[in-house]
């Protein structure tokens, strides 16, 4: 209850040693201790009349002693708030994870909605996805459409990842579930780091569909045991509502389905897009790509605030000499 009352005097920071902002409970009894004094003060010379030394104090100036109190409180409240460590969220971009790539290749990626079909434009933007990505990144890729398959493991050659986007070839039914167990299955094949086999590295599915589930398991229940295992999914609704396929003859309406996509991310922790056109995925993949290769991490700004109390202390100071020399 107390430590919530003091973050409340400072709700826009955050503090790596939040404890010692206790200290500025110290500032208001200074500032009326300060302001008890100069009314005693002012009192006492409503009571004695004027003196010589009224005569020789301008009563203009003293506003500047009261400014140089001000700074000196201000430099006393900046110089607690450095003292409890303030700190700031920086990006630093990730040493090593894995990323699956998991791409719908049903059917319906046969659609033209999107030039010059959903799945061309989707091998493409996959493709400059995956050479876009730190060199220490391990990539494996994932293709679904009645079943799942695990086409590339985890591994650091770009080349046989690209290589095997290109070969991506529609085929009939779609299973979201079966793709995420799959992906999730293919996670089990990093290889370790050299440097420190024991490191735990972090694991992200991207996976690209623009239907829904009609064979193999849930995609909910899919996306729950992704969560269970700390592997946000970022999924991608492509395509637009207006698609189609052509079906002996006749036009097959194929709709993109964002609703089970949206779930999916939402359960797993991940986050859901859509994208309607090449360009519109190229920005997907890009946003991605700069969320899932930096990290967030503490940085103590207390420097910063260090400097700005050592200025108004000596701001302060310089107004408290200006002050007394009128006085001389």
């Amino acid at each position: 209850m107390r430590g919530t009352v003091v973050m409340q005097l400072v709700p826009m920071l955050q503090f790596l040693a939040p404890d010692r902002l206790w200290l500025l409970v110290l500032i208001p009894l200074l500032v009326g201790s300060y302001v008890l004094l100069s009314r005693r003060r002012a009192s006492k010379r409503r009571a004695m009349g004027r003196t010589m030394f009224d005569l020789v104090i301008p009563k203009d100036r003293v506003w500047v002693r009261h400014v140089a109190v001000g700074l000196s409180i201000l430099s006393l409240l900046t110089l607690t708030l450095a003292f409890a460590k303030p700190k700031d969220e920086v990006s630093v971009p990730r040493e090593r994870a894995t990323i699956v790539v998991t791409i719908d290749v049903s059917l319906s990626m046969e659609a033209t909605d999107v030039e010059p079909t959903r799945l061309e434009a989707a091998k493409a933007a996959a493709a400059e996805f995956v050479t876009s990505l730190p060199p220490k990144f391990n990539v494996a890729l994932v293709s679904f459409a009645g079943t799942a398959t695990t086409l590339v493991p985890p591994t650091l050659d770009r080349g046989a990842v690209t290589a095997a986007i290109e070969a991506l070839q529609p085929q009939p039914s779609t299973a979201i579930g079966e793709g995420i167990y799959t992906s999730l299955a293919a996670l089990s094949q990093v290889p370790p780091d050299p440097d420190d086999p024991e490191a735990v590295v972090p694991a992200r599915i991207v996976l690209l569909s623009d239907g829904k589930t009609q064979v193999g398991r849930a995609s909910d229940q899919a996306a729950r045991a992704a969560r269970d295992q700390n592997v946000p999914i970022y999924t991608i609704a492509y395509g637009t509502e207006d698609g189609y396929i052509e079906v002996s003859g006749r036009r097959e309406p194929v709709p993109v389905d964002r609703v089970e996509l949206q779930r999916v991310a939402k359960i797993s922790g991940g986050q859901a897009y859509t994208a309607e056109s090449a360009g519109e995925l190229e920005d997907v993949y890009a946003d991605i790509g700069s969320q899932i290769g930096y990290t967030t991490e503490p940085k103590d700004i207390s420097p910063w605030f260090v400097r700005a109390g050592v200025l108004l202390a000596l701001l302060g100071v310089g107004l408290s000499l200006f002050f007394t020399n009128r006085l001389l």
